[in-house]
């Protein structure tokens, strides 16, 4: 998972299943089924513009979500 900035997060030991979704929080936390924690003291989501793109583990991109002014990339 990677934003337009470059912070990259991989879900180790994870894995998900087509269809499911999970929350992915930038701070620290513990992980669960439904809610994943990057475990970062800085933010990383911009609030007015940013996109998070999902690439699987052969680097493929999957998903992506934006908001703000929208940037796609594949």
């Amino acid at each position: 998972l990677a934003d337009e900035d470059g912070h990259t997060y991989t879900f180790d030991h994870y894995r998900l299943a087509g269809r499911a979704t999970v929350r992915v929080h930038t701070g620290i936390g513990y992980d669960t089924r439904h809610d994943l924690y990057q475990d970062r003291r800085a933010y990383v989501w911009d609030n007015r513009s940013d996109t998070a793109t999902l690439r699987n583990d052969r680097d493929r991109f999957v998903d992506d979500a934006s908001w703000g002014r929208h940037h796609y990339r594949r």
